[in-house]
């Protein structure tokens, strides 16, 4: 069983920037659909980027599209978030998260805190 491990938040200012990362280890996740969620309080946990095995198709939620550009470095089970302009309503837990197919459950680290002051 492999582990995702998430960091890079912290607290930024309005229209900063932030780099996460998620470190998979345990197993290569070479092939896996790979994914950012997010969860702000009272929320519900939300999809916003995920792109597959090969790196090519990346697809992002309308609320952070032109913002936000994922990545991957298959070479060393490495998952990227670029975060750019951000904004107060960012703020929320990431997860990383893995997945086999789209058959398949996905994977989860345990979260990295972002917070975005006005």
């Amino acid at each position: 069983q492999g582990q995702l491990v998430e960091s890079g938040g912290g607290l930024v200012q309005t229209g900063g920037s932030l780099r996460l990362s998620c470190a998979a280890s345990g197993r290569t996740y070479r092939g896996y659909d790979m994914a950012w969620f997010r969860q702000a309080p009272g929320k519900d946990r939300e999809l916003i980027a995920t792109i597959n095995g090969s790196g090519f198709r990346k697809d992002y939620a309308d609320s952070v599209k032109g913002r936000f550009t994922i990545s991957r470095n298959n070479a060393n089970n490495t998952l990227y978030l670029q975060m750019n302009s951000l904004k107060p309503e960012d703020t929320a837990i990431y997860y990383c998260a893995a997945r086999y197919n789209s058959k398949t459950s996905y994977q989860w680290g345990q979260g990295t805190q972002v917070t975005v002051a006005s």
